[in-house]
């Protein structure tokens, strides 16, 4: 049987053993101190850099509860001086728009000498009627005349030869008075066709369609053998002067805000031209289904103004004074525009307000703001009602 006995240190004194093994344990427990020490060493450096990054905020932490408050920029708008304007829409048209149709009996229409789009002059014939039957009426009328004439100088030559006979007692007296009523009436007969001629030359006269004043073309509802006649529909519609004009609907509170004078741009809908017009009326009547009324703006002539078409007029109604604030400021939501402004309690509270004219600074605040509040000017959104913030002062850009 083979039995194990343990290694007594004489033994291992023997064979020279002890003192190698005596090393290697006083080694391992070197190195474990320093481990523990270093560790020791980086937890107190942690621990220092902490207390001296929040040593500044450490009092501060003990009596003010915004210590972990975000920071946020605030602007205190002020008030400034703008002018004042109102933005409306509407639909473009002549503002003098002329119907021009038959004037006469009418007929076929033999000849159509414009086209929409053309300029026309007072009186230029615009298209002309047959008047075949209407001329040979004329020329017989006009022989009507030479014969009423004939016979007025046939009595006035029977007349004066009576007056040479009555002073040689051949004649009546009677008989001259006779004449003379037949000599008046020949003369009446003449006045009379001479009228009737006349009138036949102004019916055909009025064959002719010419434009009552100068302007633009804006439609021709007529063609080339087309039968017309009185009372119908117009032949042509024309712009006096190439005038045209906005007709801007405007609400009634607004409406009182304008007068007639004051200008206005206008940008037709599809372009981005400017066009600058005076508001020339204001009509007197209020829609009672949108409450709206409607702002007539006078324009010149030009080719991008199109009647009937669709534009948006910015209108001047004079200077107000009102903040001024980034789009950045101003929020939106279903309820309408609001901002966030800080009390002074450093909290943040929601403020309705109503936003006017947009200009290059910002919008204009016409409501809801008297510009001498902290206003949270970026990340509103971010911001609860009653969240405390340390606000950070900004200046206006125009400052």
């Amino acid at each position: 049987m083979n039995y194990q006995k343990p290694i007594s240190s004489e033994t291992l004194e023997a064979y020279g053993l002890r003192s190698g093994l005596e090393g290697s344990e006083t080694r391992s427990k070197r190195r474990r101190w320093l481990i523990a020490g270093a560790v020791l060493i980086v937890a107190i450096m942690a621990v220092l850099w902490f207390l001296m990054k929040n040593g500044d905020t450490a009092p501060v932490s003990a009596g003010n509860d915004n210590s972990q408050a975000p920071t946020i920029s605030v602007i205190t708008p002020g008030r400034v001086t703008i002018e004042g304007t109102i933005t409306a829409t509407g639909t473009l048209a002549a503002r003098r728009e002329m119907p021009v149709g038959v004037v006469g009996e009418g007929g076929r229409v033999v000849s159509v000498a414009v086209e929409q789009g053309q300029w026309v002059r007072a009186g230029q014939v615009l298209a002309s009627i047959d008047r075949s039957v209407q001329g040979q009426q004329a020329r017989a009328q006009a022989a009507q005349v030479e014969v009423a004439r004939a016979d007025a100088q046939l009595a006035q030559s029977n007349l004066d030869r009576a007056l040479q006979l009555v002073e040689r007692g051949f004649i009546s007296k009677a008989d001259v008075d006779r004449l003379t009523a037949t000599r008046d009436a020949a003369r009446a007969r003449v006045d009379v066709a001479r009228a009737q001629y006349n009138e036949l030359l102004a019916r055909n006269a009025r064959l002719d369609i010419v434009a009552p004043a100068a302007g633009l073309v804006l439609e021709r509802n007529v063609e080339p053998g087309q039968t017309v006649s009185g009372g119908g529909t117009p032949l042509f519609r024309i712009a006096r002067g190439g005038e045209m004009e906005l007709l801007a609907r405007v609400g009634e509170t607004e409406l009182t805000k304008l007068a007639p004078g004051v200008s206005a741009n206008v940008v037709p809908v599809g372009t981005d031209q400017t066009f600058t017009g005076l508001v020339w009326q204001l009509e007197p009547t209020i829609d009672p289904q949108n409450r709206q009324g409607v702002v007539r703006i006078a324009l010149s002539y030009a080719e991008g103004l199109r009647p009937g078409g669709y534009a948006t007029a910015t209108i001047s109604s004079g200077t107000l004074l009102a903040p001024i604030l980034p789009e950045s400021a101003v929020l939106s939501d279903k309820d309408g525009a609001f901002v966030y402004i800080i009390d002074a309690q450093n909290k943040a509270q929601r403020r309705a307000v109503k936003t006017g004219i947009s200009t290059s600074e910002g919008l204009a605040i016409v409501e809801g703001l008297d510009g001498s509040e902290r206003v949270v000017l970026r990340a509103g959104g971010f911001l609860n009602p009653g969240e405390s913030v340390n606000p950070k002062l900004q200046k206006p850009s125009g400052e």
